[in-house]
């Protein structure tokens, strides 16, 4: 009876962390996309430049804030350059679609911004959702949409130069 009795026992201790570690690994998937996009701002602000490498290495289909067609992105595409860039994020949420895999984000995004030799976007505001793929050992963007809040401004390109 002890025999069993333990077992039982183990059994459920052992149901249990699995539980606890499933959900710990869906919340560091959300941490993880939530990491990235600040990290992204945080390169934009600081280097003046878009990471080639935060792409998928496939790419990235996109839709620009400033309207247009849709576009395609890749590593060699050259990302945005700036004259000045100053950005901040806010309300980041994650759905998580397949664990340690993929997962969309959305969130606003804010800045002043000069794109190289192009005019200065003094409100820019928009809304992101960004779709991400792990890859590479990393969260890399798989397809973006850009969209302008009512009183701000969308950049000021419609396509990567």
């Amino acid at each position: 009876d002890k025999e069993i009795l333990m077992k039982k026992r183990l059994t459920s201790a052992l149901a249990l962390t699995l539980c606890v570690l499933s959900s710990t690994v869906m919340a560091d998937t959300a941490t993880e996309v939530r990491q990235v996009i600040l990290d992204d701002l945080a390169h934009a602000n600081q280097e003046l430049n878009q990471d080639p490498m935060r792409l998928s290495k496939d790419g990235s289909k996109e839709f620009f804030s400033s309207g247009g067609l849709l576009n395609h992105l890749d590593r060699t595409s050259g990302g945005n350059t700036f004259e000045m860039f100053e950005g901040s994020i806010k309300h980041i949420e994650v759905v998580v679609l397949v664990e340690g895999q993929a997962a969309v984000a959305h969130f606003y995004q804010e800045a002043m911004m000069k794109p190289t030799g192009l005019p200065v976007v003094p409100n820019y505001r928009t809304r992101v959702t960004q779709v991400f793929v792990k890859e590479e050992g990393g969260w890399k963007i798989r397809a973006a949409h850009w969209s302008p809040l009512m009183g701000g401004a969308g950049t000021s390109q419609t396509v990567i130069k």
